[in-house]
């Protein structure tokens, strides 16, 4: 039995619909019931050792994708609640019941504002709050391997920004002010961006069910790797437009507005698209290396086309009735 705690989420659903796809089975485990597979779920909160125990199935697989994630999370406390706190509850519950192989979805943010290419080796250096809960909660999992280094098995997967059909984060912010004509390109543009497609980091996921005892580290992107520039213009064509970015605002004044923002929320309590975090992300490069095709997967949805079905979906199709996901 696979138990995917956190599986209402985004990639979770995808995950799940993959499982039931490939007669696989599932329980999901979740403090909110899937929108898609209620049936599916035992509802349960990563910081309680006692509802985990109590859910998870004897000896199965426990693959954790609950996270605190959010730039604006309040109190700040929850990212170590949840991030940090809710791996130590989920190991100490895996000893209880039996589980020997765990696959946790960590994030690049470990690595903080990398050089270019970082791969698994990289400096664990977190510029933010997630990032570092993110690191400590490997650490977690690392020690609880390391108990028994030949019987269990921990597969840390580390994506870099995740797209795709129903998700409302910063890439679907930015195809949307590009479907509108409101886009505004901060910076020249020639920053490079790695990205994963929802569908191809779900079927990684499974494709790691099979890896042997031992300690499995995986930075998941697809490739290749756009600029800015490269990015917008081929969305712009992708939607009908002409591939002309137009108008541009140098760095230093995009986040000064950013700034404004925050100012402006700290005082309203009011969260707002913009905020120097988000610029300051946006203008990064953030490109990473992967040892994932020594594993002989192969993504089933090349980059491109990953593109097309997102913005066919949002903006071509009908998607007003379809469960929607909130993230960064």
């Amino acid at each position: 039995m696979i138990n995917i705690v956190g599986g209402s989420g985004f990639i979770g659903t995808r995950l799940s619909r993959m499982l039931v796809d490939a007669k696989m089975p599932f329980r999901i485990i979740d403090k909110a019931t899937s929108f898609t597979f209620p049936e599916q779920v035992s509802l349960a909160d990563v910081r309680s050792t006692e509802e985990l125990t109590r859910v998870l199935s004897e000896g199965g697989i426990l693959v954790n994708l609950a996270a605190e994630h959010r730039d604006d999370v309040e109190p700040k406390s929850l990212y170590d609640e949840v991030n940090v706190g809710g791996a130590k509850n989920l190991c100490e519950a895996a000893r209880k019941k039996g589980i020997q192989k765990i696959v946790f979805i960590s994030s690049v943010a470990v690595y903080g504002f990398a050089p270019l290419g970082t791969d698994e080796n990289g400096t664990i250096h977190p510029f933010n709050d997630y990032g570092r809960t993110k690191a400590e909660a490997e650490l977690v999992f690392k020690a609880w391997q390391a108990e028994d280094p030949a019987q269990r098995t921990l597969v840390i997967i580390r994506p870099t920004v995740v797209f795709g059909e129903q998700n409302r984060g910063n890439v679907y912010n930015l195809l949307k002010q590009i479907a509108k004509g409101r886009f505004v390109m901060i910076g020249d543009g020639q920053n490079r961006k790695s990205m994963a497609y929802v569908e191809n980091v779900a079927a990684f996921l499974i494709h790691s069910l099979s890896f042997s005892p031992g300690a499995h580290i995986f930075n998941y992107i697809d490739k290749p790797d756009f600029t800015m520039n490269a990015l917008v213009s081929h969305v712009r064509v992708m939607m009908g437009k002409d591939e002309k970015i137009g108008f541009r605002i140098p760095y230093g004044v995009g986040f000064f507005v950013g700034k404004l923002f925050d100012f402006v929320s700290r005082v309203t309590g009011k969260r707002f698209a913009v905020s120097s975090i988000r610029v300051k992300k946006f203008c990064a490069n953030s490109v990473y290396g992967t040892s994932v095709d020594k594993t002989g997967f192969v993504p089933p949805v090349a980059l491109a086309d990953a593109m097309a079905r997102t913005i066919h979906f949002e903006f071509r199709g009908d998607s007003q009735n379809d469960k929607l996901f909130y993230s960064e």
